[in-house]
């Protein structure tokens, strides 16, 4: 049993949330962890807001720092650091994706997390640079995108076929000015973003396939068999590709 198994049998605010939700890219993770086993990780986690990965990550034996614009986020995260006793393991700055590259130093992490970044930032390109950069060679990025089909296909089913519409046409995926997003994304979009900061990606899963379209009653009454299908459905196509988030896994070259 590995650390991170551990701290998924705990109760309470530090463990991992294994929901229909996280539970992908948690798998994921885990996955890495256990193949880096007999290191302690220097881990970044940029927006993460009030530690809902960095706090087990920690648990784990992992040094993490979150980056996170929000100082009320960033006052939750010690919080909830210090009561998993954790607080020497998890830093917190402040600060946004888009100044990133000032506040890290280059190739002095081995693992990056950005989830729900990229699609609020002004320009996502210098953002990956960021990413990248902040890698040491062989490091791993853990990205989490919204995906445009799934959003595509909610707007419709909500009756809002000029919004659905909107969405699909431009070329960011954004309905518009009034849009809470920038931009959504594809698969192959989020790769070739990737690949522009020389990463390799090296796994691409959707996140929420069903959760979001699934009554409460049905999502809540059969939890852990919601859980198994989203594991189950996450890398194949076309499930992977309408899920209302895509995650990819990407590694800088040794």
């Amino acid at each position: 049993m590995t650390r991170l198994d551990r701290v998924e049998q705990t109760s309470g605010p530090a463990g991992p949330p294994l929901t229909p939700r996280t539970a992908v890219v948690w798998s994921v993770l885990r996955a890495e962890l256990d193949r880096r086993a007999a290191a302690e990780l220097t881990v970044l986690d940029v927006g993460g807001g009030t530690g809902g990965f960095a706090v087990p990550l920690a648990l784990a034996g992992h040094r993490v720092t979150v980056v996170d614009a929000s100082p009320d986020a960033l006052a939750a995260l010690s919080r909830r650091a210090a009561e998993a006793g954790v607080p020497e393991r998890v830093r917190a700055v402040q600060g946004d994706g888009d100044a990133l590259a000032g506040l890290v130093e280059p190739a002095s992490v081995d693992l990056v997390l950005c989830h729900a970044v990229l699609e609020v930032v002004d320009d996502p390109v210098p953002v990956v640079s960021a990413l990248a950069g902040a890698l040491r060679p062989g490091g791993a990025a853990s990205v989490l995108v919204a995906g445009r089909a799934a959003a595509v296909l909610g707007r419709a089913m909500n009756g809002h076929l000029d919004v659905a519409a909107a969405l699909a046409a431009d070329a960011a995926g954004s309905a518009g000015p009034r849009d809470t997003l920038r931009r959504r994304f594809d698969a192959e979009a989020a790769a070739a973003l990737l690949a522009t900061a020389g990463l390799a990606v090296e796994e691409v899963h959707g996140v929420r396939v069903l959760a979001d379209l699934l009554p409460a009653a049905v999502a809540d009454g059969q939890l852990g068999a919601l859980v198994e299908l989203e594991r189950t459905l996450a890398a194949r196509s076309p499930w992977r590709d309408v899920a209302a988030q895509l995650h990819l896994f990407a590694r800088r070259p040794a």
